[in-house]
């Protein structure tokens, strides 16, 4: 079964780690920026980082999924990845310096796609429709951490 990916990229006016500092702190900043089709965001466990375990639900192209994912940091203040428990759909961010007050933030997801016409529909769409909320999100993160 083939993978789909998507992403977004954009620029933060701030240094990199604070940058990082609000991304992995899933407690008090990360629901703060999260567009409008996240919602029942709730922490389980943790909270910042690494082994953090967040539930939400994320309503994309007319359709709402629940999503269990758990927190690693494959690069600890560069890297973090939110992999869904139960299907494996894998989200990274990666931030990276762009000079001292500024960070390039990505943000990926890797995703399998199903077979058939679902599955061709599902590679049309999927990189759109999360490149679309993922510059969204990436705008709203850049005016989070410069208001804060």
């Amino acid at each position: 079964m083939a993978n789909i990916s998507a992403s977004g990229e954009g620029i933060v006016s701030a240094a990199t780690d604070k940058v990082y500092r609000v991304i992995a702190d899933y407690r008090e900043h990360h629901p703060k920026f999260l567009p409008p089709a996240f919602s029942e965001f709730r922490v389980e466990e943790g909270g910042v980082g690494a082994g953090t375990i967040v539930s939400y639900k994320l309503k994309l192209g007319g359709q709402t999924s629940s999503y269990r994912v758990r927190v690693t940091e494959p690069e600890p203040g560069r890297t973090l990845t939110e992999t869904d428990i139960a299907t494996g759909i894998a989200t990274t961010f990666t931030v990276t310096p762009e000079g001292d007050q500024r960070s390039r933030v990505n943000i990926s997801t890797t995703l399998p796609a199903s077979g058939g016409i679902r599955g061709w529909l599902e590679r049309v769409f999927a990189p759109r429709m999360l490149g679309k909320l993922y510059t969204d999100e990436l705008q709203r993160l850049a005016e989070y951490v410069t208001r804060g």
